[in-house]
């Protein structure tokens, strides 16, 4: 497929998606519990496909309706009698593997091309050295293997500068084994708002986690017994952030429903940005409302360590804004589903948009004259949603080729944007 966009203004009111990365925490913390989970308004993606039907694999039974999901579980994890095939989710893996060590046998993850590009090392590394046999058949990278029942309790340590994913998965894993277990970080952690997320999911279910001031220190007192649960999955700031960044490059007014004021996402951090460029922002218990200002954006600063999948509609973003906008932390994009910082460079550029990498930060130039090109957004979702806001200010038709990856988190995102008033177009 195919996707058209032509320059456009976009306005109108929106509701945020379920939160991704919500879903996926939900999902992992129900097949720990004992008994009937009920996750409602859960976020319908590849990814989160990709971990609702590992847990199937894993002994669940699951019961999935129009808007809920009933998931029943004994909350103890059994080794699949397949391969998981976590496709082209790194939440999938990285939690999954880490939990996997529960479940008394052997456990193969793998997934797609995308995905065998992780690097999975530091995990493996600190799963065995709390007794779990585990290895990379591909060196370091998916497919892995994982010889669960022998994980313990006890002092591990692990960086904090790649994954974030690789504590979340930690925390849920050790707060089931038997005893006291410490996870102290090497380095500073990167991404902390998706570990405060995974926290607030553990305690949600009654478990006791201790946290040091620094983030460098986690603490359970192992085994725990995961309380079922039913619970809203909240609306998705990271998808959300592409249809505020639309509104302030076109002058227009969105107003987008279901996003809390008090969420713990990391990519909540998108309206403080638009807000510091000069946007009209406007926020309450459950909405943010953005109007832009054309031709009148200030250029801004940002680090992205705890936000890396805001760096794609920022990068937009700062192309329109005054003189040139440097944003940090964006090393770890190259390990994403493609090299963001290349397919972003590579891109953007054959749009107008001229962009300089520097080691860990970008800079990105004011950019006045837009014009459309046709885009290889190279299967990333993130790198297609994007250009398809870029061409809402662009000259010319933008085509986008593979936009039908915006599915691995969005599969209504061109629906969405249409509804906005977006001109494009989809043909196969």
């Amino acid at each position: 497929m195919i996707a058209i966009v032509r320059r456009s203004s976009v306005n109108g009111v929106l509701n945020a998606p379920p939160s991704k990365s919500q879903t996926h925490r939900f999902y992992v913390a129900a097949m720990l519990s004992t008994g009937e989970s009920i996750i409602e308004q859960p976020s319908i993606c590849l990814d989160t496909k990709a971990t609702l039907d590992a847990i199937k694999l894993m002994g669940c039974m699951v019961s999935a309706g129009k808007s809920t999901v009933r998931i029943l579980s004994d909350g103890a994890p059994k080794p699949p009698e397949d391969v998981v095939n976590c496709h082209g989710s790194g939440t999938t893996l990285r939690i999954l593997t880490a939990v996997s060590s529960l479940a008394p046998g052997v456990t193969i993850l793998t997934g797609n091309k995308s995905l065998k590009r992780r690097p999975m090392n530091p995990l493996l590394n600190a799963l065995n050295r709390l007794g779990v046999k585990c290895y990379s058949a591909s060196g370091g990278k998916p497919p892995i293997v994982v010889i669960g029942g022998t994980v313990r309790a006890g002092y591990v340590e692990i960086g904090g500068g790649l994954s974030s994913q690789y504590v979340s998965g930690l925390l849920f894993t050790l707060a089931k084994v038997d005893g006291r277990s410490t996870i102290r970080l090497a380095t500073p952690l990167v991404s902390k708002p998706y570990v405060d997320m995974t926290i607030d999911v553990l305690r949600m279910c009654d478990i006791d986690v201790s946290v040091s001031e620094d983030y460098r220190v986690f603490e359970l007192n192992g085994p725990s017994t995961f309380k079922p649960f039913r619970r809203i999955v909240e609306g998705d700031y990271s998808s959300a952030a592409v249809f505020i960044v639309a509104a302030a490059i076109t002058g227009g007014k969105v107003r987008i429903n279901n996003l809390r004021r008090d969420s713990l996402q990391a990519d909540k951090a998108i309206i403080d940005v638009v807000k510091a460029v000069g946007c009209k922002v406007e926020t309450g218990e459950d909405y943010v409302a953005v109007e832009g200002v054309l031709d009148a954006l200030e250029s801004f600063e940002f680090d992205a360590s705890n936000s890396p999948d805001l760096v794609p509609p920022l990068t937009v973003l700062a192309s329109s804004c005054k003189g040139v906008s440097v944003i940090k932390g964006v090393s770890r994009l190259r390990f994403k589903e493609s090299d963001r910082v290349e397919v972003l460079t590579s891109q953007l550029s054959r749009m107008g948009v001229k962009i300089e990498t520097h080691g860990d930060y970008m800079r990105v130039y004011s950019s006045t004259k837009i014009k459309g090109a046709i885009i290889n957004p190279y299967g990333d979702h993130r790198m297609a949603m994007a250009c398809a806001i870029m061409a809402l200010k662009a000259e010319g038709e933008t085509v986008i080729r593979d936009a039908e990856c915006v599915k691995k988190s969005y599969p209504e995102f061109f629906t969405d944007l249409a509804s906005l008033g977006a001109q494009l177009e989809l043909r196969r």
